[in-house]
């Protein structure tokens, strides 16, 4: 089989101006690789990248609607992906950061993993996307 590797994810938003601006704070991912309209579907597309190559591609469709899992759990009850899950250096420095300089939501605050020295933690965009953020030993 050829090699793969991942490439960027993609999320559905209601207001990509907004989300570009958000996720550019809080996690740096502020240069711009590819922007796309497409008036006759009402479409309009930005993929964001950070100096590491971390690329989320953003998609605004004029009157979509909003997806907000109540929690973690309550977002597998739909057959699609459920999170985004991005690793810090400091799960509690990030937490903090996001949720009260940069206005996400908490989710579920910093907790130890299951795998021996993992932590994670939930935190929700603007928007309500979830997010994790994982910590791990040693990276």
């Amino acid at each position: 089989m050829t090699p793969v590797r991942f490439h960027h994810v993609s999320l559905s938003v209601g207001d990509l101006a907004a989300q570009e601006a958000w996720y550019g704070d809080a996690f740096a991912l502020t240069q711009v690789v590819e922007r796309l309209e497409m008036p006759e579907a009402g479409v309009r597309t930005v993929v964001l990248s950070d100096t590491a190559g971390l690329r989320v591609e953003f998609v605004e469709r004029s009157g979509s609607s909003p997806v907000s899992p109540a929690d973690p759990f309550a977002a597998t009850a739909a057959q699609t992906f459920t999170h985004l899950a991005l690793q810090v250096e400091d799960l509690d420095a990030a937490f903090a950061r996001l949720t009260v300089e940069c206005g996400a939501a908490p989710v579920s605050a910093p907790a130890p993993g299951v795998s021996e020295g993992m932590r994670y933690a939930y935190i929700a965009d603007p928007e309500g996307n979830l997010l994790e953020l994982i910590e791990t030993a040693g990276d």
